[in-house]
């Protein structure tokens, strides 16, 4: 009752899962995935113990289409079932269970596999697979939610949307460096959820995303002057601490801080403070 795509990217240093279904929070029942370890996609008829047995027999070498082989084989629901994966290398694997619904099946290449049962056709395989394999330069979770978007636009899931899922892991690369999790979103329930789960995407690239280090600004001269009144305008004035004390206050608050960079400011940063002040009321005068 799925679509999905699992892959790897071409460094090797980020695995990811995305998937959109009619049924309710698939992101949480469908992907799974570890940091330089691999991913896997359990969907149709779901087998929860795929994901923890799937990436133990990627974490001890096995490649992906031996581990699709040895976890439908062990499987006497395996019929029902679809099954994507991607290992640390070499090609993804896909399967489809002969009893899964019209239409099924999946296509897998070197580091990626998509897959999805009850779909508008075969042509949602292929939209998933071009849109991956064409969109290179997007950065990884970019580059999924737009193999996402293309098969949900070529008719997706044939009984229509309700929820979809991106789930990306990359090795320290969670929130402040202290896990693997780069990248988790689920919209369990919405009329158009793939495109609601672009828009959390890009929340979470705003508020998480790591600073171009070619586009940061030194807080010198004029700049570091108007960050500083601004600051003072949205009620974290410059004390004795210094300049990259206040904006880090002010950033912690607007939940900016992984975008900090002592003596430089991101221009995504600014922005949001100039934003900020813009929209700080004006005083109130006497009548």
């Amino acid at each position: 009752m799925t679509f999905s795509l699992v892959a790897r990217s071409a460094d090797g240093r980020l695995h990811g899962v995305v998937v959109a279904s009619k049924f309710l929070a698939a992101g949480a029942l469908v992907p799974a995935a570890e940091a330089e370890v691999g991913a896997l996609a359990t969907q149709a008829h779901v087998n929860l113990a795929y994901r923890p047995q799937g990436l133990a027999l990627l974490r001890s070498g096995v490649a992906a289409a031996d581990v699709v082989a040895g976890l439908v084989a062990a499987d006497p629901g395996r019929d029902d079932r679809q099954l994507g994966v991607v290992g640390g290398t070499g090609d993804g694997a896909t399967w489809t269970g002969p009893r899964c619904h019209d239409w099924a099946g999946g296509q897998a290449g070197e580091g990626w596999a998509a897959q999805g049962n009850i779909l508008a056709g075969p042509h949602v395989i292929d939209a998933l697979r071009d849109a991956w394999l064409g969109g290179a330069a997007l950065p990884f979770p970019q580059r999924l939610l737009a193999a996402l978007r293309a098969g949900d636009e070529a008719g997706g899931d044939r009984r229509g949307r309700q929820s979809a899922g991106i789930l990306v892991v990359q090795r320290h690369g969670g929130y402040a460096g202290t896990g693997d999790t780069l990248v988790d979103l689920r919209v369990d329930d919405h009329p158009d959820p793939v495109a609601e789960l672009g828009r959390l995407l890009d929340i979470h690239t705003l508020l998480f995303g790591k600073p171009d280090p070619a586009t940061l600004l030194d807080l010198t001269g004029p700049l570091a002057e108007e960050v500083a009144a601004l600051l003072g305008a949205v009620g974290h004035p410059v004390g004795g601490a210094g300049l990259d004390d206040a904006l880090a206050s002010w950033a912690g608050v607007e939940n900016l801080e992984e975008r900090l960079v002592p003596g430089r400011i991101d221009p995504i940063v600014l922005a949001h403070l100039r934003a900020g002040v813009a929209h700080v009321p004006a005083p109130r005068t006497a009548t």
